[in-house]
């Protein structure tokens, strides 16, 4: 984030839950580091009721690679998982929730302040993870599909279509169906990793 003058730049920590693409925790601050992160992951699981994630993906940034992150992920039994082989996109769901941020219309050129970082990144968190419909999980919200109500919504989402069919089927050529719900989200499946061959 480009801060009020050439050579500011203000970071912004996103943790994601790659499956709902919800934004489960975020910071900006002045620099990169290792123990911010570390903060940041430990605050999301004391929010969240205590209970750590199996896995956290990370890309190759100084912070996300520090002995600080480690160590704390290695208390917290949450196993790291970094970039995927001959990928340069290393996380394609944060790429994507930094694009859309980069490419809201309100997204300033440069942020006067690290507090008007703070303060636009608050609101846009809550415009991606409760208005922004992804088409990734079925053009449901983020918060929809995290927090159990996208299957309500898929529902009534087909009953509409059933009806607008049932009363002009001639408009359609075919039933016309809701998208489907996320079925899975993986980043260096553990499961495809466990079946993998060793040469």
């Amino acid at each position: 984030m480009r801060g009020p003058a050439k050579g500011i730049w203000y970071h912004a920590y996103v943790v994601l839950d790659i499956f709902s693409r919800y934004v489960v925790g975020w910071r900006v601050e002045l620099i990169e580091d290792g123990q911010l992160a570390a903060d940041l992951v430990q605050d999301i699981v004391a929010d969240t009721g205590g209970h750590p994630p199996g896995y956290l993906h990370a890309d190759g940034g100084a912070a996300m690679t520090s002995k600080a992150l480690a160590s704390m992920l290695v208390d917290m039994d949450i196993t790291r998982s970094h970039s995927r082989p001959h990928t340069s996109n290393d996380n394609p769901f944060s790429e994507a929730q930094f694009k859309t941020m980069k490419y809201t219309s309100d997204y300033p050129d440069r942020f006067a302040s690290v507090n008007e970082a703070r303060t636009w990144m608050e609101g846009f968190t809550a415009y991606y993870n409760h208005e922004h419909r992804h088409s990734g999980i079925g053009y449901h919200t983020p918060a929809s599909v995290h927090y159990g109500t996208a299957g309500a919504v898929r529902d009534q989402r087909q009953a509409t279509l059933n009806r607008a069919y049932g009363a002009h089927p001639e408009r359609f050529a075919r039933r016309p169906a809701a998208p489907p719900l996320p079925a899975k989200a993986a980043i260096n499946d553990p499961a495809k990793r466990a079946k993998a061959p060793i040469h």
